[in-house]
């Protein structure tokens, strides 16, 4: 388990590497840092949001509805990240601010149906599998405008943009690919729905951050990099 000390330094240094990748892309404003806290202990998950972090992206909902209960200091902002299975939406669409893996349509009306009256509405992002992985959840390009145009008519969730996980590699060039090519389908959503508040690309992660910040990131998630190599997951 990472001390304290330790998630405060690597949080100051990957704040670092955002700033230094805002001024060599010449960036307006800086992305928000998610941190993901998958297997992460609620001692962890207090240490980076005492150390600054506002906003957490959890991938397991059982463990995350565990850590909400146990944290005495909360985020501003929870994040659901991980798969969406369909028997877990009402747990979802009532203990997070923010759902990033949203992929199809059965998702997007449960998740509706089943956010609480009482709360705002529930911010998504559709999940593109930019490079087609059958490895990897996501929709396919073809099938974002139509899922857009059905979460737009949902009056308990505000389509916020996109979220994608490109295919792993360390070539840069190829990263920043990946990146564009999911900017390129968030620019035509922006076209095709002029009136949407489409403001969110959610994309990067430790290893290809510099390149997702490149490409127009707002949002990106940091786990390894903030608290160190994971354990095995938990469920």
């Amino acid at each position: 388990m990472s001390t304290s000390a330790d998630i405060l330094a690597n949080i100051a240094a990957i704040q670092r590497r955002i700033d230094v990748a805002c001024q060599l892309y010449q960036r307006r404003s800086q992305p928000t840092l998610i941190a993901v806290t998958k297997t992460r202990s609620a001692a962890e998950m207090a240490s980076a949001i005492n150390a600054g972090i506002s906003d957490i992206g959890e991938n397991y909902l059982q463990e995350a509805l565990d850590k909400q209960a146990e944290l005495r200091v909360q985020p501003k902002q929870w994040h659901f990240i991980g798969p969406i299975q369909a028997n877990k939406t009402r747990a979802i669409a009532s203990h997070f601010d923010w759902v990033h893996s949203v992929d199809r349509a059965k998702i997007i009306t449960r998740l509706n149906d089943q956010r609480p009256a009482e709360l705002a509405p529930l911010n998504i992002c559709l999940q593109v599998n930019i490079n087609d992985e059958a490895s990897k959840a996501g929709a396919s390009q073809d099938e974002i405008a139509q899922l857009a145009e059905l979460a737009l008519q949902q009056p308990r969730l505000r389509l916020r943009g996109l979220m994608a996980i490109p295919a792993n590699t360390a070539d840069q060039e190829q990263q920043r690919r990946n990146f564009a090519a999911v900017r390129s389908i968030f620019t035509d959503l922006q076209t095709q729905f002029p009136s949407a508040a489409l403001d969110t690309l959610s994309m990067g992660m430790s290893g290809d951050m510099e390149a997702a910040i490149a490409e127009g990131a707002t949002l990106v998630r940091i786990g390894s990099d903030i608290f160190g190599p994971r354990s095995s997951p938990s469920r």
